[in-house]
């Protein structure tokens, strides 16, 4: 069981472009931030290989190359911002390798704005050519409603991004043969607040994953300060902030933190 930062970046990445700061041209290959996402990669009770993301950004054929990545068992969607939906397209590749659909788990809001944009995969019939398209199923989700998959346990956990009402997840092992000494795992991308329903889904965590945009204040994210506010109050045995911007270097940021809290970084794996 291994958990993978495919991104740790904010919806621009890092470097961003036309940018000549000190991050952007910084030679720390922890500085390099491809848009948020992660997978989870594990062996189900039946002793299959099961693979899963955690969002599908316009990065995903990149992070699935350089992460050999050659199965999805399902794509959980956070919400239906461009930085996190729009490699969707590229689950058509593991549709041809695995010759076999993909599920996808958005809540009904998010999956409605995904039919609208991907029209040529959600309404195929329709298209002036049967061309290559994803092949996906989609399946709906509901706060603190857990789905079973493989022996892995995912709940949705409400969050706020800005005015925008997201999803976060809950990772638990619904089988003993899929535990993992980083589990339970809580993966909250894109917040700006906890709504006060969701805070008993955070308590008892090994791993908290979560937003820290930059230090300056953002209408719709966490700023370093307050992220590390709200990780004290979780208080899970470790936690890493993802979707950071270019106003964070990896070597003066993250020895600043207080212990048990670090800046994750593309490509670290928790297993």
């Amino acid at each position: 069981m291994r958990f993978t930062f495919l991104g740790t970046g904010t919806s621009a990445g890092v470097p961003v472009i036309g940018c000549d700061c000190d991050v952007c041209c910084s030679p720390d290959p922890r500085d390099r931030r491809l848009r948020t996402a992660a997978s989870v990669s594990w062996t189900d009770p039946a002793g299959n290989p099961r693979t899963i993301l955690l969002d599908a950004g316009p990065d995903l054929r990149e992070q699935s190359l350089t992460h050999n990545l050659t199965r999805c068992d399902g794509v959980f969607i956070t919400h239906n911002h461009v930085d996190h939906v729009w490699g969707i397209d590229e689950l058509r590749r593991f549709n041809a390798v695995m010759k076999a659909p993909v599920d996808l788990y958005a809540e009904p809001r998010a999956m409605d704005e995904l039919r609208r944009v991907y029209k040529h995969i959600f309404d195929r019939a329709n298209n002036v050519n049967d061309s290559f398209v994803a092949h996906l199923i989609p399946q709906p989700l509901a706060p603190a409603t857990p789905v079973d998959l493989h022996g892995l346990r995912l709940t949705p956990i409400r969050l706020l991004h800005g005015r925008l009402p997201v999803l976060g997840f809950r990772l638990d092992a619904a089988d003993p043969a899929c535990d993992a000494p980083w589990l339970p795992l809580a993966y909250c991308t894109d917040v700006s607040g906890v709504p006060p329903e969701s805070w008993s889904q955070l308590e008892g965590l090994t791993t908290l994953v979560l937003d820290a945009l930059r230090h300056r204040h953002h209408p719709t994210h966490l700023t370093v300060d307050q992220a590390v506010d709200i990780a004290q109050q979780i208080e899970a045995d470790r936690t890493w902030f993802v979707h950071m911007a270019h106003d964070l270097a990896h070597k003066k940021t993250d020895p600043a933190l207080p212990d048990g809290i670090g800046l994750a970084f593309d490509g670290l794996t928790l297993d």
